[in-house]
């Protein structure tokens, strides 16, 4: 009798797991494939995290392939996903030009192609999901007009702009806002120099030269927080305590938030990582029932940002914020690692 209990008690669990099984086959509206570029920084880590989480809030499985930094190997792995025909591939790019073919192709197999992080503009995908990287560039450039104004009574005084590799348009976008911006400012001396393949060694060299050459630089503004790491380091190396030279920098960056703590840095303007992740989410069902994502002003994660229609297909651009010693520590921030818990919602 026990042991026909026992038996009867394994086939009522067998049941139940193939019960729960199917319940979450049912619930998934199918597999969407996040083609990241890299997995060796921790915005590339998150993105995967939080897209698997934002996903999953609206129906879909998420499979990650991570593309080690090669333009061959993703290219590869673009073509093994086409021919497993899921319904919905992401893609941020190792090189945006190179990657065209591949969304051409899919596409053209009936599979929407969303673009994250990484615009690509020389052809159409379905839905693009980026930060407003000019509009960085004017959050940066009010921060340090307030901060210059503070230093010496007045906006004015010698700028450092270290910008990441000149290829990159993200770079060039927020040198763009940014330069727009402080063109109101004539007492204000922008020197801008690249830091080649966005190399932290390449920035630290330029800030160690820069302050040989310029000993009076009020303020250096860095494109990415790991090349305020290499600035700092140049600081610490020129005897320079924290506050003695402002530093200001964008992306958001867990490096970028503890420098803040520690008086380093006095600005971290966000790459809105997380809403990024949301908007994708938001969009999916629209992306993959190839219904029409309306132009308009949209809530993500409680940013108001702006979804266009361009040439390349709907866009949605997300305004990032300025991080100081006051806000550093809200888990808004991606930096903290600390994705949002609520649920995000189809946009109908």
């Amino acid at each position: 009798m026990k042991r026909l209990f026992s038996a009867l008690c394994g086939a009522l669990a067998m049941v139940a797991l193939v019960f729960s099984a199917s319940a979450t086959w049912a619930q998934t509206k199918g597999k969407i494939y996040y083609m990241v570029p890299t997995l060796l920084d921790e915005f590339q880590t998150e993105s995967v995290s939080a897209l698997t989480k934002f996903l999953g809030d609206v129906g879909y499985e998420t499979v990650t392939l991570n593309a080690d930094n090669k333009t061959d190997l993703q290219q590869s792995q673009m073509n093994d996903v086409i021919n497993l025909k899921p319904s919905a591939i992401i893609l941020a790019a190792v090189d945006f030009n190179a990657l065209v073919p591949s969304i051409e192709k899919a596409r053209a197999a009936g599979i929407p192609v969303m673009i994250f992080d990484r615009q690509i503009t020389t052809t159409p995908s379905d839905f693009t999901s980026v930060a407003g990287t000019v509009e960085i560039g004017y959050v940066a450039a009010g921060e340090i007009e307030r901060l210059l104004k503070e230093k010496n009574g007045s906006v004015k005084g010698k700028v450092l702009q270290v910008l990441g590799d000149p290829a990159d348009p993200y770079t060039l976008d927020i040198q763009k806002g940014f330069e727009e911006k402080m063109k109101a400012f004539p007492d204000v001396q922008i020197i801008s120099l690249p830091a080649m393949q966005w190399e932290a060694s390449n920035a630290g060299t330029i800030v160690a030269d820069q302050l040989v050459a310029n000993p009076d630089i009020d303020l250096i503004f860095v494109h990415a927080a790991h090349l305020a790491v290499a600035a700092v380091a140049s600081l610490e190396a020129k005897g320079k305590k924290p506050g003695d030279i402002l530093l200001v920098s964008s992306n958001g960056a867990p490096v970028g938030l503890d420098l803040i703590r520690k008086g380093w840095e006095q600005v971290e303007v966000e790459q809105p990582l997380y809403a990024q992740a949301a908007a994708i989410a938001m969009f999916a069902d629209k992306v993959v029932n190839k219904q029409e994502i309306k132009p308009g002003t949209y809530d993500v994660l409680g940013l108001e940002s702006i979804v266009t229609i361009e040439p390349w297909g709907a866009n949605i651009k997300i305004p990032g914020a300025a991080i100081t010693k006051d806000n550093v520590d809200e888990a808004r921030f991606w930096g903290n690692l600390k994705a949002p818990t609520d649920p995000v919602k189809p946009v109908e």
